[in-house]
């Protein structure tokens, strides 16, 4: 029989925005306890885009840091796959900003157009799609020793102020190489996969009247306006935006719409699902085998809080449930919701978090969500703080547990290759986190409402340089390192 090659993640490469707010500013000022937010959900600070950054701007840099970190020559890459669901057209791909920038960032070193012959596309399930064009990806690799291809993983996570979900937020991308004999994981070939269409959070087309529009900025203006007045005066002005055919109006909004409560339901169902589905193909003691275990994470303690039934049933799987049962005593009535309490605070699983979970959050609790990327960016949170530790982990496996709503998971498993110290020790990733620029929350709230100048200058990073007002091109973005 041929034997399958060995196909994972070769390098590795991050950006996050350089602006944070502290959350205990930002909970002074709703009037929530910080404890609420930094003891129950992990919360230390908040990544926040400057004025000129966005998906495309953030994976250009990460594209960028990984080429010129890993020694690449950008015309060997047949494939660029972005995830992200911070999408800036609804037909040309954001990926396509991203590499336009980088082409002449690098076009001194490597000519004119070196992504010429490569395949570029986004993809997009929430924040599961990143790890869609990872699985894409490997299956394309495997086929030829000879190909490579680049996994994009970039998100704003936005919300409205003062929302339930507002300090959660976060920013920022992960690039991944994918190449046969990797340096950094090899992922086996068994995927574990579960979908439901739900609406537990969704970005819609929000669709208002323009009429009705016009009498309720008449009303606060403090006049009053009929509908058939409304209506003329649309009709008789040259207006690009009243004038507009069609007596509806379509707007789309970065922020969601969501059910937390209920999105936590779907991510717990869905993951539970999609390990059950990598169980059918894989027989896998998982408590034995997986050390380590990498989450998407919506905030930092979201997978802990939502493991301890999963956890509980790897336990009774090894004849271990007696050590719960002795630190807690047997439940009088099953497993109630009052019980898995007790238990996601017992001695016992708490080993089981550190030990599997915890370095994993460290990073997102200092960023915040970073949703396709977030999952990659845990990956980086584990090998960091193993590196810092002098910890080895060269044959030790993951267990990735990935979600998107709306919803979807994908479980998959990796072994950590020999190579990975040297593949991340070049950008030290809390470090690196350390060295960002505190701001305000009234400066925070300013750049939220696209009411602020830019604040860092100077770096030579990519950011948004124009957006084109030309007819025959309105709402073109033009990307490049620096300022134009």
């Amino acid at each position: 029989m041929e034997t399958k090659a060995t196909v994972g993640i070769d390098a590795i490469a991050f950006y996050v925005p350089s602006l944070f707010v502290d959350i205990e500013r930002l909970a002074e000022r709703r009037s929530i306890a910080y404890a609420k937010l930094n003891k129950g959900l992990g919360l230390v600070k908040m990544a926040v885009p400057d004025v000129h950054e966005d998906a495309a701007s953030f994976g250009a840099n990460a594209l960028c840091k990984l080429i010129r970190d890993s020694n690449l020559d950008p015309r060997s890459i047949g494939r660029i796959y972005m995830g992200t669901e911070s999408a800036l057209d609804a037909s040309k791909p954001t990926a396509t900003y991203a590499i336009d920038a980088v082409e002449k960032e690098l076009e001194e070193e490597f000519g004119p157009r070196c992504f010429m012959n490569c395949d570029v596309v986004d993809m997009t399930f929430a924040c599961v799609g990143a790890v869609d064009a990872l699985h894409n990806s490997l299956d394309w690799v495997r086929g030829d020793r000879n190909r490579k291809a680049i996994v994009l993983a970039s998100d704003v996570a936005k919300y409205d102020l003062s929302s339930p979900g507002e300090y959660t937020q976060g920013a920022g991308a992960v690039a991944i190489l994918v190449s046969q004999d990797p340096s950094v994981l090899a992922i086996t070939d068994n995927w574990g996969v579960a979908t439901k269409s739900e609406g537990d959070f969704f970005k819609p087309r929000r669709v208002f009247d323009k009429a009705e529009l016009l009498i309720e900025t008449a009303h606060i203006l403090g006049q009053t306006l009929s509908r058939e007045d409304a209506e003329l005066l649309m009709q008789n002005n040259n207006s690009s935006f009243w004038n507009l055919s069609g007596s509806q109006l379509e707007v789309f909004k970065e922020e969601p719409v969501f059910d937390g409560p209920f999105s936590n339901e779907c991510y717990r169902a869905r993951i539970t699902e999609a390990l059950e589905n990598f169980g059918q193909q894989a027989q896998i003691n998982y408590l034995e085998e997986w050390q380590h275990l990498v989450f998407h994470l919506p905030y930092a303690y979201q997978a802990r809080r939502m493991f301890v039934e999963n956890w509980l049933q790897w336990m009774n799987n090894n004849n271990r449930i007696q050590e719960v049962y002795d630190e807690l005593g047997v439940p009088e009535h099953g497993t109630s919701m009052e019980w898995i309490k007790k238990v996601s605070k017992s001695e016992a699983y708490l080993m089981f978090v550190n030990e599997r979970i915890a370095p994993g959050e460290k990073a997102s609790s200092v960023i915040g969500n970073m949703y396709t990327a977030s999952i990659f960016m845990s990956l980086l949170s584990l090998l960091n703080d193993a590196l810092d530790r002098g910890i080895q982990l060269e044959g030790q496996k993951i267990g990735f547990f990935s979600y998107g709503s709306g919803s979807k998971s994908k479980v998959f498993q990796a072994v950590i290759c020999s190579g990975w110290q040297a593949a991340i020790s070049g950008a030290p990733l809390f470090e690196i986190l350390d060295q960002r620029q505190e701001i305000d929350v009234d400066t925070y709230e300013k750049l939220h409402k696209n009411e602020s100048k830019s604040i860092i200058n100077g770096d030579r990073i990519a950011r948004l340089q124009t957006i084109s007002d030309k007819p025959e091109s309105q709402g073109l973005r033009r990307y490049g390192f620096g300022f134009s």
